[in-house]
């Protein structure tokens, strides 16, 4: 099993076979980019607050040495967060067949081939993820909540539309890219079903990266004339 070919059973890209070498990188890169957007986006929403709540300390909370940090950061701990997931899930024995009811290497398919209780391991690891996830997930509630106030507090109407058109397209990436991973992954066993996954999987991993720039170019003034 470690070193045999896994198979999709959904044919997206003309072939369902891919080396077990070749799954391993397609779930760390997964992984590794799916996690660093999700922090950037956590540290985009830290840049508003300060922006709106604390606009005289930005210079001070957010210069460019501050910056670069939180970005390295982010990066750093998606890259930390791919190789544990990666080393942990690919040490498993897989002994239940290769075939992923997927179109894509996912960690919980490949669970479902293991048969050895060592994936309880990968389990606690998921677990420790989800929570942390969750974390910064409570960080960007509360954060809006406090940039909502503060924007109901100013007087101008222009100053309103200002600070909401700096928000909203950030705010709409994140409730974009959060609703469809829970969906994806803590939806009813009841309404499961295979088309119903791969429709998720797609909603989740390839439209918001593709609407990314749609959304924040929103606010370029050429752009909207063009359209």
């Amino acid at each position: 099993c470690k070193t045999s070919p896994l198979l999709f059973n959904v044919d997206v890209y003309n072939t369902r076979i891919i080396s077990y070498s070749g799954c391993a990188a397609q779930v760390f890169f997964f992984l590794f980019l799916i996690s660093a957007e999700y922090f950037l986006l956590t540290i985009m929403c830290y840049d508003r607050y300060v922006a709106i709540c604390k606009p005289l300390h930005y210079g001070t909370l957010l210069g460019s040495r501050a910056c670069v940090h939180m970005a390295a950061a982010a990066w750093a701990t998606g890259f930390l967060t791919a190789v544990l997931h990666m080393a942990s899930t690919f040490s498993l024995p897989l002994c239940h067949g290769n075939a992923l009811d997927q179109f894509f290497c996912e960690i919980p398919q490949i669970l479902k081939l293991s048969c050895s209780h060592s994936y309880l391991r990968e389990v606690g690891l998921i677990v420790v993820s989800t929570c942390f996830v969750f974390g910064c997930f409570v960080f960007i509630v509360v954060s809006y909540m406090q940039i909502f106030r503060a924007v109901l507090r100013i007087s101008s109407e222009q100053g309103r539309h200002k600070a909401f058109s700096t928000c909203l397209p950030h705010l709409a990436v994140v409730s974009l890219y959060v609703s469809t991973a829970i969906f994806a992954y803590l939806k009813p066993p009841s309404i499961s079903s295979l088309s119903l996954n791969l429709v998720v999987s797609v909603l989740y991993s390839v439209v918001p990266p593709a609407v990314n720039p749609l959304i924040y170019s929103m606010r370029n003034q050429e752009l909207k004339d063009a359209l």
